[in-house]
């Protein structure tokens, strides 16, 4: 009988004003390696040691190590990769920048650029205006885009992430490290390869070893996998449900693929549509990709139950069952909002879904 809900989140949190300017500094060249690294260990003891004593059971270490361009940044979890790995060359190019219009066919999905989305497309004005909230204090971020053989050049950043958590943990506290799943990773400007598919594949052998290392020191690997949910906006014009859900097939087979020689219990799953505070009326419903996503051979899945526009989807849950084995972390406090939700509230959206399998192990995360 389950006695307790765990709690957990989804990954990066605010970082210190102390990190942030020593992340612009690091980006400047006018801060040495070993000034930087301990600023970032003594950040990472004290985000560590805030979680455990607020009680949440299944921590990290903040992403601390994922380098960020200020206080608000909806790209650290992504642009991380960018020294990570091989085969790119940097533009001087933000990815909202990008005007691109790729367009998909029937049968053939292909994703095109951030500022075509459909969302964007819809609400354009609010999307350009820079007071209307959407993009609040954000900086402009360059991206690269694939010129040459994907390869992973990132093992001494994540075995400094690594011992950055290892080493703050209480004995005996679960911890986890975000990565990027091979689809987010793929989501560049693409100048080498010539199906897309091959691209993502390349992803997918380059960040096995990126999981490797994590799982490898007793942690668990949460894959940051936006191409899952959000990525359906970015096909233009908007495509058969059916041929998104062969879309996903495809990368869900690419990442069981690259995690394959991992525990699976040390692996969870993180399905989102964006952190963006746009109006998010184009997100598919998670209805539509549920199935797909179960087939993800991993140890847990972590949703957004919060937003308002998927706080609703718990009911999902009454007609599809989890693998053997594998748990749930339902979103259950909001990103895309800054009130303080009350804690009945946070309450309310545990219990249906709690209720709905309640032989299912839940994981609650903020």
């Amino acid at each position: 009988m389950v006695n307790k809900i765990r709690t957990t989140h989804v990954g990066s949190l605010p970082r210190t004003k102390e990190l942030l300017e020593a992340n612009l500094e690091r980006s400047a060249g006018t801060i040495s390696d070993e000034k930087f690294h301990e600023i970032l260990e003594r950040s990472v003891a004290d985000v560590v040691k805030r979680q455990v004593d607020l009680g949440i059971d299944i921590i990290n270490e903040g992403e601390y190590g994922h380098i960020t361009s200020g206080a608000v940044d909806y790209g650290a979890w992504w642009n991380y990769s960018f020294t990570r790995l091989g085969g790119l060359t940097m533009t001087d190019k933000d990815r909202w920048e990008i005007g691109d219009k790729i367009r998909s066919e029937p049968g053939k999905i292909r994703l095109s650029s951030m500022k075509d989305r459909r969302d964007r497309a819809l609400f354009a004005e609010a999307y350009n205006d820079p007071d209307s909230g959407i993009f609040t204090g954000r900086k402009k971020v360059a991206n690269p885009e694939f010129t040459g053989p994907v390869t992973y050049i990132g093992q001494e950043q994540v075995e400094a992430d690594v011992k950055l958590l290892a080493d703050a943990l209480p004995e005996g506290t679960e911890g986890f490290v975000a990565a990027l799943s091979p689809g987010a990773a793929a989501r560049l400007p693409n100048k080498y390869y010539e199906d897309e598919t091959d691209l993502v594949r390349a992803c997918g052998e380059a960040l096995k070893v990126e999981y490797k290392a994590i799982t490898d020191a007793g942690l668990t690997v949460q894959f940051d996998a936006p191409d899952l949910a959000e990525a359906w906006d970015s096909v233009v014009p908007e495509p058969t449900v059916e041929d998104f859900q062969a879309f996903l097939r495809e990368r869900i087979e690419i990442l069981n693929e690259s995690i394959k020689d991992i525990p699976r219990e040390q692996t969870r799953l993180h399905i989102c549509w964006g952190s963006w505070h746009g109006p998010h009326v184009t997100d598919i419903p998670f209805e539509d990709i549920i199935e797909e996503i179960l087939q993800a051979k991993v140890g847990g899945f972590s949703f957004e139950g919060a937003s308002p526009r998927h706080a609703h989807e718990w009911r999902v849950w009454k007609d599809h069952k989890l693998p053997e084995g594998t748990v749930i972390y339902p979103g259950v406090v909001s990103h895309s909002t800054n009130a303080v939700e009350h804690p009945r509230l946070v309450a309310d959206r545990i219990i249906p879904v709690s209720y709905t399998h309640l032989t299912l192990p839940t994981t609650p995360y903020v």
